[in-house]
Protein backbone atom coordinates (compact mmCIF):
# COMPACT_ATOMS: atom_id res chain seq x y z
CA UNK A 1 0.00 0.00 0.00
CA UNK A 2 2.78 2.43 0.93
CA UNK A 3 4.60 1.64 -2.33
CA UNK A 4 1.41 2.32 -4.31
CA UNK A 5 0.95 5.68 -2.60
CA UNK A 6 4.57 6.54 -3.34
CA UNK A 7 4.09 5.59 -7.02
CA UNK A 8 0.95 7.76 -7.20
CA UNK A 9 2.87 10.72 -5.77
CA UNK A 10 5.67 10.23 -8.29
CA UNK A 11 3.21 10.01 -11.21
CA UNK A 12 1.42 13.15 -10.01
CA UNK A 13 4.75 14.97 -9.78
CA UNK A 14 5.64 13.86 -13.32
CA UNK A 15 2.26 14.96 -14.63
CA UNK A 16 2.63 18.31 -12.87
CA UNK A 17 6.14 18.78 -14.29
CA UNK A 18 4.86 18.02 -17.80
CA UNK A 19 2.09 20.61 -17.37
CA UNK A 20 4.63 23.16 -16.12
CA UNK A 21 6.92 22.31 -19.04
CA UNK A 22 4.13 22.75 -21.60
CA UNK A 23 3.02 25.98 -19.94
CA UNK A 24 6.58 27.35 -19.89
CA UNK A 25 6.90 26.43 -23.57
CA UNK A 26 3.58 27.99 -24.60
CA UNK A 27 3.73 31.16 -22.49
CA UNK A 28 6.30 33.06 -24.63
CA UNK A 29 4.66 32.09 -27.93
CA UNK A 30 0.96 31.92 -27.02
CA UNK A 31 0.09 35.33 -28.47
CA UNK A 32 1.94 34.51 -31.70
CA UNK A 33 0.12 31.19 -32.09
CA UNK A 34 -3.28 32.82 -31.52
CA UNK A 35 -2.50 35.37 -34.24
CA UNK A 36 -1.36 32.58 -36.59
CA UNK A 37 -4.58 30.62 -35.97
CA UNK A 38 -6.75 33.68 -36.70
CA UNK A 39 -4.77 34.51 -39.84
CA UNK A 40 -5.14 30.99 -41.19
CA UNK A 41 -8.85 30.96 -40.37
CA UNK A 42 -9.32 34.17 -42.35
CA UNK A 43 -7.11 33.26 -45.30
CA UNK A 44 -8.30 29.65 -45.50
CA UNK A 45 -11.91 30.78 -45.59
CA UNK A 46 -11.22 33.45 -48.22
CA UNK A 47 -9.32 31.10 -50.54
CA UNK A 48 -12.14 28.54 -50.76
CA UNK A 49 -14.84 31.20 -50.79
CA UNK A 50 -13.34 33.02 -53.79
CA UNK A 51 -13.33 29.99 -56.07
CA UNK A 52 -16.94 29.16 -55.22
CA UNK A 53 -18.12 32.78 -55.51
CA UNK A 54 -16.31 33.33 -58.81
CA UNK A 55 -18.11 30.29 -60.22
CA UNK A 56 -21.49 31.61 -59.02
CA UNK A 57 -20.72 35.00 -60.56
CA UNK A 58 -20.29 33.32 -63.94
CA UNK A 59 -16.53 33.75 -64.33
CA UNK A 60 -15.05 31.30 -66.83
CA UNK A 61 -12.93 28.45 -65.46
CA UNK A 62 -9.84 29.86 -67.17
CA UNK A 63 -10.37 33.26 -65.55
CA UNK A 64 -10.86 31.66 -62.15
CA UNK A 65 -7.54 29.88 -62.65
CA UNK A 66 -5.85 33.21 -63.40
CA UNK A 67 -7.40 34.81 -60.30
CA UNK A 68 -6.33 31.98 -58.01
CA UNK A 69 -2.78 32.00 -59.37
CA UNK A 70 -2.46 35.65 -58.35
CA UNK A 71 -2.21 34.65 -54.69
CA UNK A 72 0.72 32.29 -55.29
CA UNK A 73 2.54 34.85 -57.45
CA UNK A 74 2.21 37.36 -54.63
CA UNK A 75 3.31 34.73 -52.11
CA UNK A 76 6.45 33.91 -54.10
CA UNK A 77 7.29 37.60 -54.58
CA UNK A 78 6.75 38.23 -50.88
CA UNK A 79 9.61 35.85 -50.03
CA UNK A 80 11.98 38.41 -51.58
CA UNK A 81 10.48 41.63 -50.19
CA UNK A 82 9.08 40.70 -46.75
CA UNK A 83 12.43 40.90 -44.98
CA UNK A 84 13.14 44.39 -46.34
CA UNK A 85 9.71 45.62 -45.30
CA UNK A 86 10.11 44.28 -41.76
CA UNK A 87 13.59 45.77 -41.36
CA UNK A 88 12.25 49.13 -42.48
CA UNK A 89 9.01 49.25 -40.46
CA UNK A 90 9.59 46.90 -37.54
CA UNK A 91 7.69 43.72 -36.73
CA UNK A 92 4.58 45.12 -35.07
CA UNK A 93 4.00 47.95 -37.55
CA UNK A 94 4.57 45.58 -40.49
CA UNK A 95 2.13 43.07 -39.01
CA UNK A 96 -0.50 45.77 -38.45
CA UNK A 97 0.02 47.15 -41.97
CA UNK A 98 -0.31 43.76 -43.70
CA UNK A 99 -3.19 42.52 -41.50
CA UNK A 100 -5.11 45.71 -42.33
CA UNK A 101 -4.42 45.06 -46.02
CA UNK A 102 -5.71 41.48 -45.74
CA UNK A 103 -8.89 42.60 -43.96
CA UNK A 104 -9.64 45.38 -46.46
CA UNK A 105 -8.90 43.09 -49.42
CA UNK A 106 -11.39 40.52 -48.12
CA UNK A 107 -14.07 43.23 -48.04
CA UNK A 108 -13.10 44.66 -51.43
CA UNK A 109 -13.80 41.29 -53.06
CA UNK A 110 -17.45 41.65 -52.07
CA UNK A 111 -17.67 45.33 -53.06
CA UNK A 112 -15.92 45.19 -56.44
CA UNK A 113 -16.80 42.04 -58.37
CA UNK A 114 -14.50 42.00 -61.37
CA UNK A 115 -12.07 39.24 -62.39
CA UNK A 116 -9.13 41.56 -63.09
CA UNK A 117 -9.64 43.49 -59.87
CA UNK A 118 -9.78 40.19 -57.99
CA UNK A 119 -6.50 39.13 -59.65
CA UNK A 120 -4.75 42.26 -58.33
CA UNK A 121 -6.32 41.78 -54.90
CA UNK A 122 -5.15 38.15 -54.76
CA UNK A 123 -1.61 39.19 -55.63
CA UNK A 124 -1.52 41.80 -52.85
CA UNK A 125 -3.12 39.34 -50.43
CA UNK A 126 -0.48 36.69 -51.15
CA UNK A 127 2.34 39.19 -50.67
CA UNK A 128 0.80 40.46 -47.43
CA UNK A 129 0.16 36.97 -46.03
CA UNK A 130 3.72 35.73 -46.55
CA UNK A 131 4.97 38.91 -44.85
CA UNK A 132 2.67 38.23 -41.90
CA UNK A 133 3.98 34.68 -41.69
CA UNK A 134 7.57 35.94 -41.85
CA UNK A 135 6.85 38.21 -38.88
CA UNK A 136 5.31 35.44 -36.77
CA UNK A 137 7.89 32.81 -37.71
CA UNK A 138 10.86 35.10 -37.00
CA UNK A 139 9.32 35.72 -33.57
CA UNK A 140 8.97 31.98 -33.01
CA UNK A 141 12.61 31.53 -33.98
CA UNK A 142 13.66 34.05 -31.35
CA UNK A 143 11.36 32.82 -28.57
CA UNK A 144 12.16 29.11 -28.87
CA UNK A 145 15.19 27.82 -27.01
CA UNK A 146 17.46 25.45 -28.90
CA UNK A 147 16.21 22.34 -27.05
CA UNK A 148 12.56 23.38 -27.61
CA UNK A 149 12.66 24.08 -31.35
CA UNK A 150 11.35 20.67 -32.39
CA UNK A 151 8.27 20.95 -30.18
CA UNK A 152 7.68 24.59 -31.11
CA UNK A 153 7.87 23.71 -34.80
CA UNK A 154 5.41 20.82 -34.31
CA UNK A 155 2.95 23.01 -32.38
CA UNK A 156 3.22 25.71 -35.03
CA UNK A 157 2.44 23.27 -37.85
CA UNK A 158 -0.56 21.89 -35.94
CA UNK A 159 -1.91 25.42 -35.46
CA UNK A 160 -1.16 26.30 -39.09
CA UNK A 161 -2.84 23.31 -40.74
CA UNK A 162 -5.54 23.10 -38.06
CA UNK A 163 -6.52 26.71 -38.70
CA UNK A 164 -6.82 26.14 -42.45
CA UNK A 165 -8.83 22.94 -41.94
CA UNK A 166 -11.19 24.58 -39.45
CA UNK A 167 -11.61 27.59 -41.75
CA UNK A 168 -13.40 25.39 -44.29
CA UNK A 169 -16.16 24.74 -41.76
CA UNK A 170 -16.83 28.47 -41.45
CA UNK A 171 -18.53 28.15 -44.85
CA UNK A 172 -21.48 26.75 -42.89
CA UNK A 173 -22.05 30.06 -41.09
CA UNK A 174 -23.98 31.67 -43.92
CA UNK A 175 -24.29 29.30 -46.91
CA UNK A 176 -27.00 31.41 -48.55
CA UNK A 177 -25.14 34.72 -48.18
CA UNK A 178 -21.65 34.27 -49.58
CA UNK A 179 -20.73 37.93 -49.22
CA UNK A 180 -21.33 37.77 -45.46
CA UNK A 181 -18.45 35.31 -45.30
CA UNK A 182 -16.08 37.88 -46.84
CA UNK A 183 -16.83 40.03 -43.80
CA UNK A 184 -16.08 37.08 -41.50
CA UNK A 185 -12.70 36.67 -43.18
CA UNK A 186 -11.99 40.39 -42.73
CA UNK A 187 -12.96 40.27 -39.04
CA UNK A 188 -10.63 37.32 -38.41
CA UNK A 189 -7.73 39.18 -40.03
CA UNK A 190 -8.46 42.19 -37.80
CA UNK A 191 -8.63 40.01 -34.69
CA UNK A 192 -5.19 38.58 -35.57
CA UNK A 193 -3.83 42.05 -34.82
CA UNK A 194 -4.90 42.00 -31.19
CA UNK A 195 -2.53 39.42 -29.62
CA UNK A 196 0.49 40.77 -31.51
CA UNK A 197 -0.05 44.48 -30.88
CA UNK A 198 -0.53 44.07 -27.12
CA UNK A 199 2.62 41.97 -26.80
CA UNK A 200 5.46 43.51 -24.80
CA UNK A 201 8.04 41.13 -26.23
CA UNK A 202 11.14 42.56 -27.88
CA UNK A 203 11.28 42.41 -31.66
CA UNK A 204 13.78 40.00 -33.26
CA UNK A 205 16.34 40.86 -35.89
CA UNK A 206 15.60 39.88 -39.49
CA UNK A 207 18.79 38.90 -41.32
CA UNK A 208 19.37 39.52 -45.00
CA UNK A 209 17.88 36.86 -47.24
CA UNK A 210 20.37 34.07 -47.86
CA UNK A 211 22.08 34.19 -51.23
CA UNK A 212 20.55 31.87 -53.82
CA UNK A 213 22.31 28.58 -54.51
CA UNK A 214 19.77 27.22 -57.01
CA UNK A 215 22.31 26.45 -59.75
CA UNK A 216 24.40 24.52 -57.27
CA UNK A 217 21.58 22.45 -55.81
CA UNK A 218 20.25 21.60 -59.29
CA UNK A 219 23.67 20.13 -60.09
CA UNK A 220 23.89 17.81 -57.07
CA UNK A 221 20.27 17.43 -55.89
CA UNK A 222 18.10 17.49 -59.04
CA UNK A 223 15.44 15.19 -57.60
CA UNK A 224 14.91 17.42 -54.58
CA UNK A 225 14.52 20.42 -56.89
CA UNK A 226 12.13 18.53 -59.17
CA UNK A 227 10.10 17.39 -56.15
CA UNK A 228 9.75 20.96 -54.94
CA UNK A 229 8.64 22.34 -58.31
CA UNK A 230 6.34 19.45 -59.29
CA UNK A 231 4.72 19.20 -55.85
CA UNK A 232 4.02 22.92 -56.16
CA UNK A 233 2.34 22.28 -59.52
CA UNK A 234 0.17 19.61 -57.90
CA UNK A 235 -0.62 21.42 -54.63
CA UNK A 236 -1.35 24.72 -56.37
CA UNK A 237 -4.06 22.94 -58.34
CA UNK A 238 -5.64 21.71 -55.11
CA UNK A 239 -5.48 25.00 -53.20
CA UNK A 240 -6.62 27.07 -56.15
CA UNK A 241 -9.09 24.88 -58.00
CA UNK A 242 -10.40 22.07 -55.76
CA UNK A 243 -13.30 24.20 -54.41
CA UNK A 244 -14.31 24.97 -58.00
CA UNK A 245 -13.94 21.30 -58.96
CA UNK A 246 -16.24 20.22 -56.13
CA UNK A 247 -18.77 22.95 -56.94
CA UNK A 248 -18.95 21.86 -60.57
CA UNK A 249 -19.61 18.28 -59.41
CA UNK A 250 -22.67 19.52 -57.54
CA UNK A 251 -21.27 19.81 -54.02
CA UNK A 252 -23.04 22.28 -51.75
CA UNK A 253 -21.02 24.94 -49.95
CA UNK A 254 -20.80 22.98 -46.70
CA UNK A 255 -19.78 19.82 -48.62
CA UNK A 256 -17.01 21.79 -50.34
CA UNK A 257 -15.80 22.76 -46.88
CA UNK A 258 -15.84 19.15 -45.69
CA UNK A 259 -13.87 17.96 -48.72
CA UNK A 260 -11.23 20.65 -48.22
CA UNK A 261 -11.01 19.98 -44.47
CA UNK A 262 -10.64 16.23 -44.92
CA UNK A 263 -7.86 16.70 -47.46
CA UNK A 264 -5.97 19.03 -45.12
CA UNK A 265 -6.50 16.73 -42.12
CA UNK A 266 -5.22 13.82 -44.19
CA UNK A 267 -2.17 15.88 -45.09
CA UNK A 268 -1.55 16.69 -41.44
CA UNK A 269 -2.03 13.14 -40.12
CA UNK A 270 -0.25 11.02 -42.72
CA UNK A 271 2.86 13.20 -43.10
CA UNK A 272 4.29 12.00 -39.80
CA UNK A 273 4.26 8.19 -40.41
CA UNK A 274 5.41 8.68 -44.01
CA UNK A 275 8.20 11.00 -42.93
CA UNK A 276 9.41 8.86 -40.05
CA UNK A 277 9.46 5.83 -42.37
CA UNK A 278 11.55 7.82 -44.87
CA UNK A 279 14.09 8.59 -42.10
CA UNK A 280 14.92 4.88 -41.85
CA UNK A 281 14.67 3.92 -45.54
CA UNK A 282 16.02 5.05 -48.90
CA UNK A 283 14.25 8.40 -49.12
CA UNK A 284 14.16 8.42 -52.93
CA UNK A 285 12.37 5.06 -53.01
CA UNK A 286 9.86 6.28 -50.44
CA UNK A 287 9.29 9.31 -52.67
CA UNK A 288 8.58 7.04 -55.65
CA UNK A 289 5.95 5.07 -53.73
CA UNK A 290 4.27 8.18 -52.29
CA UNK A 291 4.16 10.02 -55.64
CA UNK A 292 2.88 6.93 -57.47
CA UNK A 293 0.12 6.30 -54.93
CA UNK A 294 -0.88 9.97 -55.05
CA UNK A 295 -1.15 9.73 -58.85
CA UNK A 296 -3.33 6.62 -58.49
CA UNK A 297 -5.62 8.52 -56.09
CA UNK A 298 -6.03 11.23 -58.74
CA UNK A 299 -6.98 8.64 -61.36
CA UNK A 300 -9.61 7.25 -58.97
CA UNK A 301 -11.31 10.62 -58.46
CA UNK A 302 -13.30 10.63 -61.75
CA UNK A 303 -14.66 7.16 -60.89
CA UNK A 304 -15.82 7.94 -57.34
CA UNK A 305 -19.42 6.69 -57.05
CA UNK A 306 -20.54 9.13 -54.35
CA UNK A 307 -19.56 12.35 -52.62
CA UNK A 308 -18.45 10.35 -49.59
CA UNK A 309 -16.17 8.10 -51.60
CA UNK A 310 -14.64 11.12 -53.35
CA UNK A 311 -13.95 12.71 -49.96
CA UNK A 312 -12.22 9.52 -48.83
CA UNK A 313 -10.01 9.56 -51.91
CA UNK A 314 -9.15 13.22 -51.31
CA UNK A 315 -8.27 12.41 -47.68
CA UNK A 316 -5.77 9.77 -48.82
CA UNK A 317 -4.49 12.00 -51.61
CA UNK A 318 -3.90 14.79 -49.12
CA UNK A 319 -1.87 12.54 -46.84
CA UNK A 320 0.33 11.46 -49.74
CA UNK A 321 0.66 14.74 -51.65
CA UNK A 322 1.23 16.97 -48.63
CA UNK A 323 4.23 14.74 -47.82
CA UNK A 324 6.01 15.34 -51.14
CA UNK A 325 7.40 18.82 -50.49
CA UNK A 326 8.81 18.00 -47.03
CA UNK A 327 10.26 14.77 -48.49
CA UNK A 328 12.06 16.89 -51.07
CA UNK A 329 13.32 19.29 -48.39
CA UNK A 330 14.54 16.39 -46.22
CA UNK A 331 16.34 14.88 -49.19
CA UNK A 332 18.00 18.23 -49.91
CA UNK A 333 19.08 18.58 -46.27
CA UNK A 334 20.65 15.12 -46.51
CA UNK A 335 22.97 16.51 -49.19
CA UNK A 336 23.69 20.03 -47.90
CA UNK A 337 26.41 21.27 -45.61
CA UNK A 338 25.05 23.22 -42.59
CA UNK A 339 26.05 26.62 -43.99
CA UNK A 340 24.06 25.92 -47.18
CA UNK A 341 20.82 24.82 -45.54
CA UNK A 342 19.02 28.16 -45.31
CA UNK A 343 19.77 29.35 -48.85
CA UNK A 344 19.05 25.93 -50.38
CA UNK A 345 15.78 25.43 -48.51
CA UNK A 346 14.65 28.96 -49.34
CA UNK A 347 15.26 28.24 -53.03
CA UNK A 348 13.10 25.13 -52.66
CA UNK A 349 10.31 27.24 -51.18
CA UNK A 350 10.53 29.71 -54.09
CA UNK A 351 10.36 26.84 -56.61
CA UNK A 352 7.39 25.32 -54.82
CA UNK A 353 5.64 28.70 -54.85
CA UNK A 354 6.39 29.20 -58.55
CA UNK A 355 4.88 25.82 -59.35
CA UNK A 356 1.83 26.63 -57.24
CA UNK A 357 1.44 29.93 -59.13
CA UNK A 358 1.42 28.22 -62.52
CA UNK A 359 -0.93 25.39 -61.55
CA UNK A 360 -4.28 27.27 -61.42
CA UNK A 361 -3.51 28.89 -64.78
CA UNK A 362 -2.92 25.52 -66.43
CA UNK A 363 -5.77 23.72 -64.67
CA UNK A 364 -8.20 26.54 -65.50
CA UNK A 365 -7.49 26.10 -69.22
CA UNK A 366 -7.70 22.30 -69.01
CA UNK A 367 -11.01 22.37 -67.11
CA UNK A 368 -12.36 24.85 -69.65
CA UNK A 369 -11.56 22.37 -72.43
CA UNK A 370 -12.44 18.97 -70.92
CA UNK A 371 -14.61 19.77 -67.89
CA UNK A 372 -14.04 19.46 -64.14
CA UNK A 373 -12.30 16.07 -64.35
CA UNK A 374 -9.44 17.85 -66.05
CA UNK A 375 -8.14 18.81 -62.59
CA UNK A 376 -7.47 15.27 -61.24
CA UNK A 377 -6.14 14.19 -64.64
CA UNK A 378 -3.72 17.11 -64.62
CA UNK A 379 -2.56 16.26 -61.07
CA UNK A 380 -2.15 12.61 -62.02
CA UNK A 381 0.05 13.66 -64.95
CA UNK A 382 2.25 15.89 -62.78
CA UNK A 383 2.66 13.24 -60.09
CA UNK A 384 3.29 10.59 -62.74
CA UNK A 385 6.13 12.69 -64.17
CA UNK A 386 7.63 13.02 -60.68
CA UNK A 387 7.37 9.25 -60.18
CA UNK A 388 9.11 8.46 -63.46
CA UNK A 389 11.87 10.99 -62.84
CA UNK A 390 12.46 9.61 -59.34
CA UNK A 391 12.71 6.07 -60.77
CA UNK A 392 15.27 7.32 -63.30
CA UNK A 393 17.27 8.96 -60.51
CA UNK A 394 17.31 5.82 -58.38
CA UNK A 395 18.44 3.65 -61.28
CA UNK A 396 21.03 5.92 -62.87
CA UNK A 397 22.19 8.56 -60.35
CA UNK A 398 23.96 7.97 -57.03
CA UNK A 399 23.46 10.32 -54.08
CA UNK A 400 26.30 11.84 -52.09
CA UNK A 401 25.27 12.84 -48.58
CA UNK A 402 26.97 15.60 -46.63
CA UNK A 403 26.92 13.72 -43.33
CA UNK A 404 24.25 12.39 -40.98
CA UNK A 405 20.82 11.91 -42.55
CA UNK A 406 18.38 14.73 -41.85
CA UNK A 407 15.11 14.17 -40.02
CA UNK A 408 11.82 14.59 -41.89
CA UNK A 409 9.75 17.49 -40.57
CA UNK A 410 6.01 17.78 -41.41
CA UNK A 411 5.63 21.02 -43.31
CA UNK A 412 3.21 23.25 -45.19
CA UNK A 413 3.97 26.05 -47.62
CA UNK A 414 5.16 28.85 -45.38
CA UNK A 415 7.83 31.57 -45.25
CA UNK A 416 11.59 31.14 -45.43
CA UNK A 417 11.90 31.99 -41.73
CA UNK A 418 10.64 28.55 -40.71
CA UNK A 419 13.67 27.03 -42.47
CA UNK A 420 15.83 28.74 -39.84
CA UNK A 421 13.99 26.82 -37.12
CA UNK A 422 14.49 23.48 -38.87
CA UNK A 423 18.17 24.20 -39.53
CA UNK A 424 18.87 25.21 -35.92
Amino acid sequence: MAQRLQDNRVSRRKGHSREVCIWSLMRPIGAILVSVALLQLGSGLLNTLLAVTANEQGFSTARIGVIMSGFFVGFACGIFVSGRLIRRMGHIRTFAFCAALCASIALLHSLWVDPWVWLVLRFIYGLSLVTLMTVTESWLNTRAEKHERGRVFAIYMVVNLGGIALAQQLLRLSPGELFVLFSVSAVLSCWALLPITISSRSQPHIPERARSSLKKIISFAPLAVATSALSGLAMGAFWGMAPLYASKLGFGLSEVGVLMSLTIVGGALLQIPIGRFSDTQNRRKVLIVVAALAAVMCLMMPFAWSNGSLMTVFFLWGGLSFSLYPLGVAQLLDQLHPDEVVSGSTDMLVLHGAGAALAPLIVGVIMNLVGPQGMPLYMAGILGVLTLYAIYQVRHVSVLTAGEQAHFEPMAQTSHEIVEMIER
